[in-house]
């Protein structure tokens, strides 16, 4: 009898164990979201520079460089004294769009724990939010809605301790890879043919992108955090109002509107 007893008490421990380790796990899931959603510092928007301390000749092409999204890519392009990026042709249609994100988590169920994404406007206007990934196949930075990004790497995106350089997977293996095909006037894709030549990677296997970047050069970079100011912030949410202050006297019912008057028409057009 003794003997059935402390085999099932055997057995309650084995299975309890885990039981445990998963209640364990849960609540410092929760403590560290509880943290996450005080820290309001995840929330400053912020922009992406570029360093590079390689003796390559091409290394001033990306050295000193900034972010920018562009044809669901993550590009390096020179930036001015005034931290915008460099057009390398002029009267690029549209314009360009500095990289301008901040952290917020990944919005999926089935990863648990849950990972810390990022994400960026991709235009001005109007100004959409879109989530920058490690593509699972070539392992290039790109970015897209949820449906687009899903299935690839989505995090867990994070910054140095100093807070001033970005992390992804815990680790900074970017690189910039020469996209540049070689020819001058004829190159047949879009960014091609607007002059973007530096594309952002994350060397997740940590072997120089071996079978992956065709041969084409290499140059590993750091990407440094560059907080936008409160005013700078202030005056891109002002903007953005405008432009949806000018869109609504237009006759275009915006998500905000649209309520409004379908009670209004609901209470006979009559406000209460």
């Amino acid at each position: 009898m003794a003997s059935v007893a402390l085999g099932f008490f055997l057995g309650g421990c084995v299975v309890a164990i885990p039981v445990v380790t998963g209640v364990a796990e849960g609540v410092e899931h929760q403590k560290k979201q509880n943290e996450e959603a005080a820290n309001e510092t995840r929330m400053v928007k912020f922009n992406a520079l570029v360093s590079c301390d390689s003796k390559d000749e091409f290394a001033d092409e990306v050295d000193h460089g900034i972010l920018v999204v562009r044809h669901d890519k993550v590009w390096v392009l020179p930036r001015d004294k005034d931290v915008k990026p460099i057009p390398p042709v002029p009267n690029m249609d549209p314009p360009l769009h500095a990289f301008a994100g901040f952290y917020i988590q990944y919005p999926d169920e089935d990863r648990c724990p849950p990972e810390r994404g990022l994400v960026s406007t991709i235009s001005e206007d109007p100004p959409v939010l879109n989530w920058i990934y490690c593509d699972r196949d070539t392992y290039e930075l790109r970015y897209g809605n949820r449906t687009q990004s899903i299935t690839h790497h989505v995090g867990e995106w994070d910054w140095s301790e100093d807070e001033s350089r970005l992390l992804f997977e815990g680790w900074e293996g970017f690189v910039a890879v020469d996209e540049w095909d070689g020819k001058d006037e004829d190159d047949s894709t879009p960014a091609g043919r607007e002059g973007l030549r530096w594309a952002v990677y994350f060397d997740k296997d940590d072997n120089g992108l071996k079978g992956r970047r065709k041969g084409r050069d290499m140059l590993e970079i750091v990407l440094h955090r560059r907080p936008q100011s409160e005013e700078d912030q202030l005056k891109q949410l002002e903007d953005a109002n405008k432009k949806m202050q000018v869109k609504s006297r237009g006759g275009l019912s915006t998500q905000f509107t649209a309520p409004a008057k379908e009670r209004e028409r609901k209470m006979g057009g009559k406000k209460k």
